[in-house]
């Protein structure tokens, strides 16, 4: 029978059965990872949560930042893709759905016919600043750690992805 207390950490038990199968140098690392993905699973979820009401996803919520962040509100789509480190089809899927909701138009680029330029509109720009002050009160400005805490884990973060060839 699993214990499902509030106090019972299931990464915690799993290091602990890691060690007695015999692996136990590597349960540092299983558990590393694993806390990682399940902070991402929580962390997710209560950025969702805010969003969720404004009818928008994180990833959507991204594509608008993007173009909010532009200089002319507008970006490639590939330049998306890039910046976000998504497939091209994840880009697509998330555009038509910001389209539909008349949060952003496609545009013929100017110099390169075989790209589409993603151009955020009135609407859109209104949703991005809305949504934005919303994580920031509701999220980004209280994480869950300290400034210290969030510091460091940023500096982790960015070591593991920096050796994993994220940039």
């Amino acid at each position: 029978m699993t214990d499902t207390s509030p106090s019972f950490d299931p990464i915690a038990e799993a290091t602990r059965l890691w060690g007695e199968h015999g692996w136990a140098e590597s349960a540092g690392g299983m558990a590393a990872l694993t806390s990682l993905m399940r902070a991402h699973q929580l962390a997710l979820s209560l950025v969702e949560s805010v969003l969720k009401p404004l009818g928008i996803t994180f990833a959507r919520y991204e594509v608008l930042m993007l173009l909010v962040f532009s200089q002319r509100g507008t970006l490639p789509m590939s330049v998306i893709g890039s910046r976000l480190q998504v497939h091209a089809t994840s880009v697509t899927n998330a555009v038509d759905r910001l389209e539909r909701a008349d949060l952003v138009r496609r545009l013929p680029h100017p110099s390169d016919r075989r790209a589409t330029l993603v151009e955020i509109t009135d609407s859109g720009r209104r949703l991005a600043d809305d949504a934005t002050d919303r994580l920031n009160a509701e999220v980004f400005s209280q994480p869950g750690l300290s400034p210290r805490d969030a510091r460091g884990l940023v500096e982790i973060l960015t070591r593991f992805r920096q050796d994993a060839g994220d940039f």
